[in-house]
C-alpha cells in the first residue's frame, strides 16, 4: 500500500470513528426509543468501519486499530470538522448526519470499482450501509422541515450552523489526485455533482432553503480541530489510557 492510500484511508477511518463517537453519545438520550436504537446502529456502523480501515492500514503505520483509535492526540486525527461537531439538538444531528451520509454514500457506492481490491473490498459492504445512512437521515430532515413551525426552524438554523463546514467533504486533495487519477478512490468533482443533487432533493422535499455558499471551515483534514473535539477524544480514550494494554 502507497503512502498517499495510507493517508487517504486513516482520514476516512477518522471519520468514521469520530462520527461513530458522536452518535453514540445519543445511548439512552433520543427522543423516542425506536431512535434510540436506530442512532446505535448508525454508530455501530460507522465504528465498524473504522475498525476495517484502520486495520487496512495498521501495517503500513506499524501501529493496531487501538491504538490508532485511542493513542494519538487530536493533532493526529484527520477527519473533515462536519463529523465532530457537537449533536446539539436533534435536528442538529439529523442535519449532520444527512450532510455528511449525502457524500458518504456516492463514495463508497463508487469505491466498490476501485483498483485497490483492499479498498473494494470495504467499500462493498460500506456502501449498504451508508445507502440506509441516508435514507433515514433525509427521511428524518423531510419530517423536520416539514413539519411544525419549531421543528422548521430548528432544522433551517442546524443547516446554517453546519453548511460551513461541509467544504472539506467535496473538495479535491492534491495528495489525493494520483489515486483518483489512477481509478483508485473516486472522482471528488463528480462526487460533488451526486452531492449537490442530493442536497437539493431532500432539501427541496422539506421545504428548507439551501444556505449560501460562502467561508468554509476547514483544518479537518490537516489536524486542526476545535475545541470541542478535544474534549470529545478525552472521553473516548480515557478508559484505555487508564488501562495500557488491556483487550476487551
Amino acid at each position: 500500500m502507497t503512502h498517499a492510500l495510507t493517508h487517504a484511508l486513516l482520514r476516512r477511518a477518522d471519520d468514521a470513528l469520530v462520527l461513530g463517537h458522536r452518535l453514540s453519545e445519543w445511548c439512552g438520550h433520543a427522543p423516542m426509543p425506536e431512535e434510540d436504537l436506530a442512532l446505535a446502529n448508525l454508530a455501530l456502523d460507522q465504528i465498524g468501519l473504522a475498525r476495517a480501515l484502520y486495520g487496512a492500514v495498521s501495517v503500513e503505520l506499524g501501529r493496531g486499530e487501538d491504538e490508532l483509535a485511542y493513542f494519538r492526540d487530536a493533532r493526529g486525527f484527520l477527519n473533515c470538522l462536519l463529523v465532530e461537531q457537537e449533536n446539539g439538538d436533534f435536528a442538529v444531528t439529523i442535519v449532520r448526519q444527512f450532510l455528511y451520509s449525502a457524500w458518504a454514500d456516492p463514495f463508497w457506492r463508487a469505491a466498490v470499482a476501485s483498483r485497490d481490491a483492499g479498498l473494494a473490498a470495504i467499500a462493498g459492504k460500506a456502501e449498504k450501509e451508508t445507502a440506509y445512512h441516508l435514507r433515514h437521515a433525509a427521511e428524518w430532515l423531510a419530517r423536520l422541515g416539514d413539519g411544525t413551525a419549531e421543528s422548521h426552524a430548528r432544522a433551517a438554523d442546524a443547516l446554517a450552523l453546519l453548511w460551513p463546514c461541509t467544504g472539506e467533504l467535496t473538495a479535491s486533495d492534491p495528495t489525493e489526485a494520483g489515486l483518483v487519477a489512477s481509478g483508485i478512490l473516486p472522482d471528488p468533482a463528480a462526487l460533488r455533482l451526486v452531492w449537490e443533487a442530493t442536497i437539493a432533493r431532500v432539501l427541496g422535499r422539506a421545504g428548507l432553503a439551501r444556505p449560501e455558499d460562502g467561508w468554509m471551515r476547514t483544518g479537518g483534514r490537516a489536524g486542526l480541530h476545535g475545541e470541542a473535539f478535544g474534549k470529545m477524544l478525552a472521553e473516548m480514550q480515557s478508559l484505555a489510557r487508564a488501562h495500557p494494554g488491556a483487550v476487551w
